[in-house]
């Protein structure tokens, strides 16, 4: 077992639905191995303004049904500078801190190993982020409570469309990753998804539309903000533009997707991962991220994870849309 004695746990980049959970588990995990645990407050921009405290069991009450991260969170520029990274470490040192728990996406991650590798200090990184674009974990946290919050509008917004016989565009979150658009759509039943990792042609996509028009009295366009078509607007204006007689609505979903109670599975799976992410770093463990592969609770190097670009997007999945569409 390693020599470490007190840990610091920040939440980083976007907030995701999970968060807290996992930031109860490192915390608990933490206490009960004997440790000192320190919560960073607005993730690397804390580590920088020493924006610190002391947390106990008591610390993380009630929070396993809270969305967002009672850390906070914050973009910080500065910890990308060598000042920055310097005045993070001397608050770090000061404290006594000997090891970091990360909890967020790419860029947390990129921070996270760039900082391990210049000062030395043992970072283990969890997988935050609703867009499930991470290598080294099937599931990211917020994923299935993004997904689940995008299928329930969905469902709303096919009452109104049913009942005024209207072709609704929606635009989900998802610049690179088409991972919460496929599942919600074939979830919600749309007839057509517009992904970033599979061009579609807008000619093919208004012959299939003209095609369900005639059997359906309403229809549903998922569209991922990342789609090289443009974004839902773009999009409705040119199906619009060749098929007048379509009466379009464009519905654009945003910031709704990171808000709301966690899902079970997303509490299940923070908890999970805050426990081994702790675990990890009293074997000695450091540079790497803990992540749910199968069923299994596996480790990835950090650089692998923000390095490797997988492509998550089920063929089955893929293969389904149109046909269930018909």
């Amino acid at each position: 077992m390693s020599k470490i004695n007190k840990i610091a746990v920040l939440t980083s980049g976007g907030d995701a639905p999970g968060m807290n959970p996992c930031i109860r588990a490192v915390v608990r995990t933490g206490i009960f191995h004997g440790l000192q645990v320190v919560g960073v407050k607005q993730g690397y921009q804390g580590l920088i303004n020493n924006n610190m405290y002391d947390m106990n069991e008591r610390s993380v009450s009630n929070i396993l049904h809270l969305g967002g991260t009672i850390l906070k969170t914050a973009r910080c520029m500065e910890f990308k500078e060598e000042s920055g990274l310097e005045k993070a470490y001397q608050n770090l040192k000061n404290r006594g801190i000997e090891g970091l728990i990360v909890i967020g996406g790419d860029g947390t991650f990129t921070g996270a190993e760039r900082f391990s590798r210049i000062y030395d200090i043992p970072v283990i990184g969890i997988p935050g982020t609703i867009d499930n674009d991470l290598y080294g974990s099937d599931f990211t946290l917020g994923f299935d409570t993004a997904t689940n919050t995008v299928v329930e509008a969905l469902d709303k917004i096919r009452d109104t469309a049913d009942a005024h016989d209207r072709l609704f565009f929606i635009e989900v979150m998802g610049r690179d990753s088409g991972c919460i658009a496929l599942r919600a759509g074939v979830a919600g039943g749309a007839e057509a998804i517009l992904l970033p990792e599979k061009e579609t042609a807008i000619d093919e996509l208004i012959e299939n539309l003209k095609s369900g028009s005639n059997k359906k009295t309403s229809s549903i366009v998922i569209v991922a903000e990342g789609d090289k078509n443009g974004g839902a607007y773009d999009i409705a204006k040119k199906v619009k533009e060749h098929v007048p007689s379509y009466d379009v609505k464009v519905t654009i979903l945003g910031h709704l997707q990171r808000g709301g109670s966690p899902s079970s599975f997303d509490r299940v799976l923070g908890s999970r991962l805050g426990y081994a992410a702790v675990n990890a770093l009293l074997n000695g463990e450091t540079r790497k991220m803990v992540g749910l592969k199968g069923n299994t609770i596996q480790l990835a190097e950090l650089e692998e994870a923000i390095s490797t670009h997988e492509f998550k997007l089920e063929p089955d999945l893929l293969d389904m849309v149109d046909i269930l569409a018909i």
